[in-house]
């Protein structure tokens, strides 16, 4: 676990960053073409992976996480380029990068710039089907973008809180 937390370079964290950028955006947006393409085909246009725990379905959510600020597009494109303004800045401008911080950094480009696909190419809403059940109480479906999204969260709070720290004189 210790080698997440090491320095890298800049060329090898802009080799990471922009691999972890290029294949997120791909994997994202290429799971949603081709879960929804598949799911359009069948009938109740879901699928159970794990009955009662798992299942694909076809959701647009007209919101961010939850549906919130549903139906306000430009608002969510305007903070959508916003963050990834800033998630650019960041990884651009720091120069000594921990390597669990240009992944992070790398998969909140990633997942930014997937849902923000939709908003601008789907009418404004986001395509969602992972879909999951836990003790009879439901999840929002959610997909590939918004995972990226909560494991790059997952990963900042790592680095802060157990990131070692210098040794002071």
């Amino acid at each position: 676990m210790a080698w997440l937390f090491k320095q890298i370079n800049t060329l090898t964290a802009h080799l990471i960053y922009w691999l972890i950028f290029v294949i997120g955006i791909f994997a994202d947006l290429g799971t949603k073409s081709v879960i929804f393409n598949w799911l359009s085909s069948r009938e109740n246009q879901t699928f159970s992976i794990i009955n009662g725990f798992f299942q694909l379905v076809m959701v647009e959510n007209r919101g961010a996480a939850w549906g919130i600020a549903a139906d306000k597009k430009i608002t969510l494109v305007v903070f959508s380029i916003i963050a990834l303004i800033i998630v650019f800045g960041i990884f651009l401008c720091t120069r000594k990068s921990q390597l669990i911080v240009v992944i992070a950094l790398s998969l909140f480009a990633a997942g930014i710039c997937g849902n923000l696909y939709d908003r601008l190419f789907n009418d404004g809403r986001v395509r969602d089907f992972l879909d999951f059940s836990f003790f009879g109480r439901h999840f929002p479906a959610f997909n590939i973008a918004d995972s990226m999204l909560t494991i790059a969260v997952a990963l900042l709070i790592m680095a802060t809180v157990f990131a070692p720290r210098p040794i002071e004189d």
